[in-house]
């Protein structure tokens, strides 16, 4: 069959949807299923001259069984280290040899390699990237020199307070469960990865029916989709057996009782964490949440900010935050202050929240609310790379892809009692701390209790 023939033939074969039919020919985002479960999905942008490509793996940390911890992480690194067609240096030389970059990042819940670059440079950017996902050659040199430099990010993570008090917070709210754990793994669970573990892992979850391929920026989506299945099907990805799905275990449910967790250590600064579970990302009252949390710690004009530093100059950062998972979710109160003023800023926390959960918040602070999560979401996506991950994220773990104007809708729709509601359930939950400070010997459970 002739390469003409062949894609007349690829074509009747795919599922092609339009999820959002755009304006004027900008904004339009169309889906593909491809022969075997790849999905691509596009939203054109032609005013921009930039691409940006997301191969969006349906794996993360929290998937991970306790013989392959850190594992995710470890792939990302490896990943880049060569493949039969090329090595680690023609890997980065070739993308950044036109003025692109590539990279990647590991989540709770996936794992996403992208590029960005010119649009005229898109054929390139897709082929290095199905051949770094799809023909990774992990070599046992390659997993022992990467274990080094994952050992030397851990340590460079495990340096920084800030980084460390959300990881421990997770900890202690989760428990000992994948959800709970390090992205990065620990240097145990990284000493004692193999590389038999790790192509493994590799093999049996990165397949097509696992994998999102989302591109955004001045392309035509026929064109990507053809790209697309010649680079797979070059690597000889584009079909086979779908494989296991990944062993995703739920997360806890809503904490029984408080926690408490602290890290003694010398810091100049105390770092904190108060908050509990939240909801899950598919939950309807997540608009709520978020213009609750804008209101209570989301910007300079949030209650927490102005309480705690702008009126008692207790700490330089401190914001409340929000995140969203398959199952479960959090919400967090984050604090740096000086040692020396951790009770203050508690009291004045627990207050907060409490006060939050008992009356809600006030309409002008609804609408302050309303009006940076609009702004966020707007400003967020006036490029490329922020248009490539939304309907990347979207298509690997939502259920349908909600527009723009959608989402913009939702938000204007939320009500003061949806935000009572929500601020009541979430909020008096029982409360997990974490602190990170020189508290070897100070007992923080009244404060939670």
């Amino acid at each position: 069959m002739t390469g003409r023939a062949a894609r007349s033939a690829r074509s009747r074969a795919l599922n092609t949807l339009t999820l959002h039919p755009g304006k004027d020919g900008a904004g339009t985002v169309r889906r593909t299923v491809l022969p075997g479960g790849l999905r691509v999905v596009t939203e054109t942008m032609p005013t921009v001259r930039s691409v940006a490509v997301g191969m969006w793996v349906g794996i993360g940390s929290r998937d991970e069984a306790p013989e392959h911890t850190g594992a995710t992480h470890f792939l990302e690194h490896l990943l880049f280290k060569g493949t039969a067609r090329r090595n680690a240096l023609e890997i980065s030389a070739a993308v950044e040899g036109i003025g692109g970059e590539i990279n990647a990042f590991t989540a709770k819940e996936y794992t996403c390699y992208y590029a960005r670059v010119l649009d005229e440079d898109l054929p390139l950017a897709i082929d290095v990237l199905a051949d770094v996902v799809t023909s990774s050659l992990i070599t046992e040199e390659d997993v022992k020199s990467e274990r080094g430099v994952i050992l030397e990010e851990i340590a460079m993570h495990d340096d920084d307070p800030s980084d460390v008090v959300h990881e421990q917070f997770s900890a202690e709210l989760y428990g000992d469960t994948p959800i709970g754990r390090p992205i990065l793994g620990t240097v145990e669970t990284i000493g004692d990865l193999t590389r038999d573990r790790i192509v493994e892992y590799y093999q049996r979850y990165y397949r097509p029916t696992h994998t999102v391929v989302s591109v955004a920026g001045n392309v035509s989506h026929e064109a990507v989709v053809e790209l697309v299945a010649q680079a797979y099907e070059r690597a000889g990805a584009l079909g086979g057996p779908d494989g296991p799905v990944p062993p995703r275990l739920s997360g806890p449910g809503v904490p029984e009782r408080s926690g408490v967790r602290v890290l003694d250590r010398p810091t100049e600064q105390a770092n904190l964490i108060i908050g509990t579970t939240g909801i899950k990302r598919t939950d309807d009252r997540r608009f709520a949440l978020g213009v609750l949390n804008a209101a209570l710690g989301g910007g300079m004009s949030s209650r927490l900010f102005q309480e705690i530093r702008e009126k008692r100059g207790l700490a330089y950062s401190a914001y409340s935050y929000t995140s969203q998972y398959a199952d479960t979710g959090q919400f967090g109160v984050y604090v740096g202050c000086l040692p020396g003023k951790i009770d203050e800023v508690l009291a004045i926390c627990r207050e907060e929240l409490a006060r939050v959960a008992a009356h809600g918040i006030t309409e002008e602070e609804i609408a302050r609310g309303k009006g940076q999560m609009r702004g966020g979401l707007v400003l967020g996506l006036e490029d490329t790379g922020s248009r490539m991950s939304r309907i990347g994220k979207s298509e690997l773990v939502y259920d349908r892809l909600l527009s723009v104007d959608d989402v913009l809708a939702q938000i204007d729709a939320v009500t003061a009692e949806e935000i009572v509601e929500v601020g009541r359930d979430v909020l008096e939950r029982p409360m997990t701390l974490a602190v990170i400070g020189p508290y070897a010997d100070k007992d923080f459970s009244p404060v939670i209790g």
